[in-house]
């Protein structure tokens, strides 16, 4: 009797769907903590950035399925940060939800016209939060 191996086919092998990317840009520690607690808890691959020069920068280098950012940064606000990746082809379609204390109807709409998808005030609603991910990555 011959022994043969046993090679795996395509077919026979389940691979697990891609992992979805997300950005977080937000220079606060604890907003980042608070985020990736209610993120984890789903299969989403979560990147990193402290202020909006970093978090352009990170965009352009790992194109994220999606852009969390805060308003209030260092080196470069969340609303410069969303228009300037707005001029960017491989960013101009991702969506960007700004997540930030800043209630006010005038930040809320000069988030809207920086180019931004949609807006969440902090404290952050875990719910709300999830509810919009998913919405904007078609889960």
């Amino acid at each position: 009797m011959i022994a043969t191996a046993y090679a795996p086919t395509a077919a026979s092998r389940t691979e697990a769907p891609p992992r979805r990317k997300i950005l977080l840009i937000d220079d606060s520690a604890t907003t980042h903590m608070w985020i990736k607690m209610i993120l984890n808890k789903s299969a989403f691959e979560m990147v990193s950035a402290k202020d909006g020069v970093e978090g352009v920068e990170k965009a352009l280098a790992e194109n994220p399925d999606l852009i969390l950012m805060d308003v209030v940064m260092p080196r470069m606000d969340g609303f410069s940060a969303c228009r300037h990746l707005r001029t960017h082809d491989s960013t101009r379609g991702t969506p960007i939800i700004m997540v930030t204390t800043r209630a006010e109807a005038r930040n809320v709409e000069e988030g809207f016209q920086s180019g931004c998808s949609d807006y969440i005030t902090k404290p952050i609603d875990g719910l709300e939060l999830m509810s919009k991910v998913r919405n904007f990555l078609g889960e």
